[in-house]
């Protein structure tokens, strides 16, 4: 249902981002699921494939479109996920499907973030996004695991709407997305 009501400003995104970007409007990548399962993620590309005279990609801030920049200010960069939920690949709620490169990062702590569903939105993303530290974060994810109920999931749906009206933490203090995992300490 939510996609047919979002369907004008999907289309009205894809359009824009196809000329932003040369033809390509999405973003796929390979990401874990529920119990590390991958699937392909599908977001909205806000971000060109801009090079440097030795053809490695450009700082990600140099790259983020005009109209990439207002779609992951908005956080319509996230709809086109609903996808991914139709398919039973994510669900609305749950922690941020992240790199597959993280995974052997994880402690045992960290990894429980794998035995639910990845969500578009989250514990994690209500309290703070990408303005917080990577362990705040996965404690963030690990409690919404421990915890989910309906209130929990209604509390996080009702933040969510008031974080993207007030458009909080969308990038960390020092990058216009989250700086790469390394491991904790």
């Amino acid at each position: 249902m939510a996609l047919l009501l979002l369907l004008p400003i999907l289309l009205v995104v894809t359009i824009l981002l196809t000329f932003a970007n040369q033809g390509k409007p999405f973003f796929f990548q390979t990401r874990p699921g529920k119990g590390e399962q991958l699937f392909r993620i599908i977001k909205f590309k806000t971000m060109n494939d801009a090079k440097d005279t030795e053809g490695n990609l450009l700082p990600d801030a140099q790259r983020l479109t005009t109209i990439g920049h207002f779609v992951r200010k908005t956080s319509i960069d996230e709809l086109p996920q609903l996808l991914n939920v139709l398919k039973g690949e994510m669900s609305l709620i749950g922690p941020r499907p992240l790199l597959v490169d993280y995974l052997p990062l994880y402690n045992n702590e960290q990894q429980k973030r794998h035995l639910v569903r990845p969500g578009i939105t989250g514990w994690a993303q209500v309290n703070g996004r990408n303005a917080i530290s990577w362990e705040d974060k996965f404690r963030l994810d690990v409690y919404y695991v421990e915890h989910f109920n309906f209130l929990l999931d209604l509390k996080i749906i009702v933040a969510t709407i008031k974080k993207v009206l007030v458009r909080e933490g969308i990038s960390s203090t020092s990058s216009v997305s989250m700086e790469k995992f390394k491991g904790t300490n």
